[in-house]
């Protein structure tokens, strides 16, 4: 429950470095269904959803290093992962140099994905998700949450 609290204030924040958030592009729902633009922060992968402006990123961060970015827009509707031309998680861990992992284009092109070293202490173990959107730099730290089994779709 802690770290519900702790993600659902960093996804109220908005930008963590006070810079303009980028715009995810506008939506095309229909009002009259009743959805509401950020009234579901519900992972779909497994991951953290988090925000920036309108654009939600969930983060999908596994103990075998392997990691995983979903873009969706202010509704939560899928984005393709090309609205980001840049993707990479560093992760911190006790004692050691930071890890960065620079991720690709998955073969579906729905995230960004690589690998890393394991994780062997998740506890002790803090993310930086970085990635660049419409030429806009953003970044935030998180702790290392691996991701959870009860996901609606497994995670490539």
């Amino acid at each position: 429950m802690a770290a519900t609290a702790c993600f659902t204030i960093a996804c109220s924040r908005g930008a963590a470095q006070g810079e303009t958030a980028p715009k995810a592009p506008p939506s095309t729902a229909d009002p009259s269904v009743g959805t509401v633009p950020h009234g579901n922060h519900d992972p779909k992968y497994g991951g953290v959803v988090l925000m920036n402006g309108d654009l939600h990123f969930e983060v999908v961060l596994r103990r075998d290093g392997r990691h995983q970015v979903y873009f969706s827009d202010a509704i939560r509707e899928e984005l393709p992962a090309s609205i980001a031309s840049r993707v990479d998680v560093t992760v911190t861990r006790p004692g050691v140099a930071p890890e960065t992992v620079t991720l690709h284009i998955d073969e579906s092109g729905e995230s960004w994905t690589g690998r890393g070293r394991p994780v062997d202490d998740p506890a002790q173990t803090t993310a930086r998700i970085a990635y660049t959107v419409q030429a806009t730099p953003y970044w935030i730290d998180v702790p290392f949450m691996p991701a959870s089994s009860r996901a609606g779709r497994e995670p490539r």
